[in-house]
């Protein structure tokens, strides 16, 4: 085929899905020259899967990277259709924030943000090659056009080598009915990128007036909204409701009469699917003595009448999902307006990869997002962001930017991948944190945003915003520290009505907010000296006084931690020659070559009496 030369560019990224979207945007804010490529050009930032962002972990996820300035919290507010915060009856640690959209909306938003971002240039061309050239990436187009590039990131998300699976049809595809990466896979194999072949899939969608929603239980969303992103001065609206039913005995009879006729158990498919987001059939087999499975119907936007049949995906042939969907209260004469489909994509290792999501051996390549084997919209955006700043302070000259474990999810996130790998498609939990108490989703901000400032992606109005806040809640934690008040019966009152002990002494306002049973709200009608204060503070000042001890317990276990880190461990150790490394740590560590002694100790197989004998190597090796 005949090419041509058609230009350069300081960062090109492979996708415009989420991590495409974060990494594109964060590199081009950056100062960087940044082109996208996109086999559709309507598919910007679509949702081919669930229409929501956020929930469990996923809500601390885009708090995350809303507060180190990227854009998936703003775009999530303003096409919000339902607000829910997840987890309110456990600990903060593990509240969430979860919004359904509208995802026509939302990708609408994504495109054009994508389009007004100066130093961007967005291009619909599928990549069929990609190769070094003295010193920089060659990224050839299926057109024939060559582009020049000095980093390259790869977000390819389910479609790099996609099959689409429907009972016993399969045909390559993307999501959606688009077309698939077809060759870029050879391309990434003939530069040394070991593939896996994984699996995910998705439910129907159903008109919304064929569904009968008398008899269904309602599921409203929450008031007051709290919004993902520290920039939304008006919260969004609620402005749909979701419905909850239930599969019965029936729905089980006709998959499993069927079962014979699902590729995933036919052995068509090969890839590995999520673990925690199983097909309907799936359940039916691992979970035999469960008598029903759950199902949401969730509106796709205020301009379709689609509605996302959560929890119910499925690649069995379209007539056994008519069968079984039928059989569901509420769905006996629903029409299906999109079929379930499994797909199958390519992803590679992600132990190949470096704490930058750079490819150890390939230096100015890195990958985010589903092509490192992990699953969700949120999981790839916050990828993408890390993936976007690094490409581009390498074009820079600058030193990388890496998180660690005790400093986000999205750390957590990146070294679980990198140094565990994964076996399937990897999803976040706030369980996969052991700091999970220091990393709230109302302190994102706290923890992350003067990071982001400093990388020059936070504007001045954000800082000054964010400096208030931070000014407000330390002014209040010294108020209530300092601000008694005296026994009496108003006060007596409202302990004994929160079932907790009555005051015969002054106590410190600080004192009475420790107690499980006590809110600021609790507290108001004898609090006279309390100031206006934004609900973001008060809760920040209520945590921070009702979880010290747990708090200072995390942070000194984050000491340790962070000690480990700092033992760096040289790139060419040769571990076979260390004396008193078990066999499986030596091969683990030789082939995943761990920065430092921290990382090596969180290496499956690696166990703390390698990591005893690494500690002594080094002190030993020291000048």
């Amino acid at each position: 085929m005949q090419t041509y030369f058609a230009g350069e560019t300081g960062v090109a990224v492979i996708g415009a899905g989420h991590a495409g979207i974060e990494a594109a945007l964060a590199a081009a804010r950056l100062g960087v020259p940044t082109t996208v490529f996109t086999i559709q050009l309507d598919a910007v930032g679509n949702c081919p899967c669930n229409p929501s962002i956020g929930g469990t972990a996923k809500g601390h996820l885009v708090r995350e990277i809303d507060a180190l300035g990227g854009e998936m919290g703003r775009a999530a507010d303003a096409c919000t259709l339902q607000s829910r915060m997840l987890n309110r009856g456990k600990g903060p640690a593990v509240h969430s924030l979860r919004a359904q959209i509208d995802r026509t909306a939302y990708s609408r938003r994504m495109k054009h943000t994508l389009e007004q971002t100066p130093g961007l240039s967005l291009l619909q061309a599928e990549v069929v090659d990609l190769r070094p050239a003295e010193g920089r990436w060659q990224v050839s187009t299926r057109l024939g056009a060559v582009y020049a590039a000095e980093a390259v990131i790869l977000c390819t998300g389910t479609f790099l080598g996609g099959k689409v699976f429907v009972g016993e049809v399969s045909y390559p595809s993307g999501p959606d009915g688009l077309f698939p990466a077809a060759f870029l896979p050879d391309a990434l194999r003939a530069l040394g990128i070991s593939l896996r072949r994984f699996k995910t899939g998705t439910p129907a969608r159903v008109l919304r007036s064929s569904i009968d929603f008398s008899g269904l239980e309602v599921q409203p969303g929450d008031e007051p909204v709290v919004p993902f992103s520290y920039d939304t001065e008006t919260p969004p609206e609620n402005q749909r409701v979701c419905h909850i039913t239930w599969t019965n005995d029936e729905t089980r009879r006709v998959i499993l009469e069927n079962l014979d006729r699902s590729p995933l158990y036919a052995g068509e498919i090969q890839g590995i699917g999520p673990r925690y987001c199983p097909s309907i059939e799936d359940k039916m087999v691992r979970f035999p003595d469960r008598s029903r499975h759950q199902l949401f119907i969730e509106p796709c936007g205020l301009e379709t009448e689609e509605m996302y049949l959560q929890g119910m995906s499925s690649s069995l042939p379209e007539e056994v999902q008519q069968a079984f969907y039928h059989t569901i209260p509420g769905l006996e004469h629903a029409q299906i307006m999109r079929s379930a489909y499994a797909i199958e994509y390519d992803c590679c290792d992600p132990t190949a990869l470096s704490p930058a999501l750079e490819f150890k051996d390939l230096p100015g390549l890195y990958g985010a997002g589903q092509f490192n084997g992990s699953s969700g919209y949120e999981e790839a955006a916050a990828q993408g962001l890390i993936a976007g700043i690094n490409a581009a302070r390498k074009v820079l000259g600058r030193p990388r930017f890496v998180l660690d474990r005790a400093s986000s999810y999205i750390g957590t996130l990146i070294d679980d991948l990198i140094t565990k790998g994964v076996n399937d498609p990897y999803r976040m939990m706030t369980s996969r944190s052991e700091y999970r108490l220091l990393l709230r989703q109302d302190n994102a901000d706290e923890r992350l945003t003067p990071l982001g400032r400093e990388l020059g992606l936070i504007s001045d109005a954000r800082w000054e915003k964010f400096c208030r806040k931070q000014a407000q809640k330390e002014a209040e934690l010294r108020r209530v520290q300092r601000t008694s008040l005296p026994p009496g019966d108003a006060l007596n009152a409202i302990l004994t009505a929160k079932g907790t002990a009555p005051v015969t002494t002054g106590v410190r306002l600080a004192d009475l907010l420790r107690r499980p049973q006590i809110t600021y709200a609790d507290l108001a009608p004898v609090d006279p000296t309390r100031p206006p204060l934004p609900a973001a503070v008060l809760e920040s000042v209520e945590i921070a006084l009702k979880y010290e001890g747990y708090i200072k317990k995390q942070q000194a276990q984050v000491e340790e931690m962070r000690r480990l880190e700092q033992k760096r461990l040289p790139a060419d150790l040769d571990y076979s020659a260390i004396a008193g490394l078990r066999l499986e740590a030596r091969e683990k560590l030789q082939a995943l070559r761990p920065e430092n002694v921290g990382q090596a100790g969180r290496i499956s197989g690696v166990s703390p009496a390698d990591i005893s004998v690494l500690l002594i190597y080094l002190a030993a090796a020291r000048p």
